[in-house]
């Protein structure tokens, strides 16, 4: 078995017209050699990823899915030219081939670029790699480095600097996720009417302005093959933008499932965090403060809107599914899972207001009643 990330078949309904794919990349002056071997990468709940493997060059084709809900979310000229401005100031991402906004080629926008060869760190680490807790220490914080190094890219006087709207980043997040909420909700998903009046009401202060990644994973991370505690690539810049990295920062601890989390989050684990030798996440917390030098009065305010938001893009993703606008059989129970997000929400915000125990304990009950039916 390869510890080297490969794609995949292309699932039944996402096929890809290589052939006018091709015709097009060789219209835009790219040489490409001998046949071509496509398939899919799994991991792709948002945008659809394919490999298009040429005799002499490995590339990556990204479009949004069919049936897209959120249009910001699957611009393919916004993540192709943000990874195109931000290249000269940090060096894991991949090099960018061509652009296509001509949807007479297969349907959409895409963006084709170099793939880089490398390892992803998805919910299973590959034994091959024989990691111990000091080599899981070191990736962890290796990780995080890396996204501090991000926001400490000097954006200001370049092409990035047009990706922000200025001051009250905070709050155009939490009004614009409610928004997308309410778009999306399906009826078998709980309101968090509670969770959104409560960080509707403790907003701060934007604690400064940097490039946010905003969709930070260790799946998102390409490992070196032959060093593979060091990052040589970060992918899915979607969401990327200019905002608060306190914000990131509590987005991707939203999907930091440690050893003692519910079953449910351990069995839709998709990054290696509960392994021992990772910083829990209150250690990656204090890390981050440390070495930024930022400070916070609230921090709870950033866990809650990362799980508020997590539980928005599961929902945007299980309504492609609710409404068969994709089959993938990964998304049939995400909506148990939002379920359990809200009730993180809840119990997290009861460290600070008891009101919040009592809704998460009625939610608490219902989901046991949900789970008992789903048996």
């Amino acid at each position: 078995m390869s510890v080297i990330d490969l794609g995949g078949s292309v699932r039944q309904g996402e096929e890809l017209d290589s052939i006018a794919v091709e015709t097009w990349l060789k219209k835009q002056g790219v040489d490409l050699q001998g046949p071509v071997e496509v398939s899919q990468y799994s991991g792709g709940a948002s945008n659809w990823t394919y490999r298009l493997k040429y005799q002499n060059i490995d590339l990556i084709l990204r479009r949004p899915p069919k049936g897209t809900k959120a249009k910001s979310a699957h611009d393919m000229a916004r993540e192709y030219h943000v990874q195109k401005a931000l290249a000269p100031f940090y060096s894991v991402l991949p090099e960018m081939v061509a652009l296509c906004q001509d949807e007479s080629v297969i349907g959409c926008d895409f963006y084709i670029m170099k793939r880089i060869e490398g390892i992803i760190p998805r919910a299973k680490l590959p034994p091959e790699l024989q990691f111990g807790e000091a080599e899981i220490h070191r990736l962890c914080i290796n990780v995080v480095d890396k996204l501090i190094e991000l926001h400490e890219v000097p954006y200001q006087a370049t092409e990035l600097e047009k990706l922000g709207k200025g001051e009250g980043y905070c709050r155009r997040q939490v009004e614009g996720w409610n928004a997308r909420y309410e778009k999306a909700r399906t009826l078998n998903v709980p309101s968090f009417k509670f969770v959104r009046k409560w960080l509707l009401k403790n907003i701060p202060n934007d604690s400064k302005t940097c490039i946010i990644h905003n969709d930070w994973r260790f799946d998102n991370i390409i490992l070196d093959p032959h060093n593979p505690t060091e990052i040589i690539g970060v992918l899915d810049w979607e969401m990327a933008t200019l905002g608060d990295p306190l914000m990131d920062l509590g987005s991707a601890l939203a999907y930091w499932v440690e050893a003692t989390d519910h079953q449910i989050f351990k069995n839709t684990r998709r990054q290696p965090t509960h392994l021992k030798g990772m910083l829990i996440c209150e250690f990656v917390i204090y890390y981050y403060l440390e070495k930024t030098g930022l400070n916070t009065e609230n921090w709870a305010f950033y866990e809650v809107f990362g799980i508020f938001r997590l539980a928005v893009i599961a929902q945007q993703i299980y309504y492609r599914y609710y409404h068969q606008q994709t089959n993938n059989p990964a998304f049939k129970d995400f909506w148990i899972v939002i379920h359990a997000l809200h009730i993180r929400a809840l119990t997290r915000i009861g460290k600070q207001k008891i009101e919040a125990n009592t809704h998460a304990q009625k939610y608490m009950t219902k989901l046991h009643k949900i789970l008992g039916k789903e048996k």
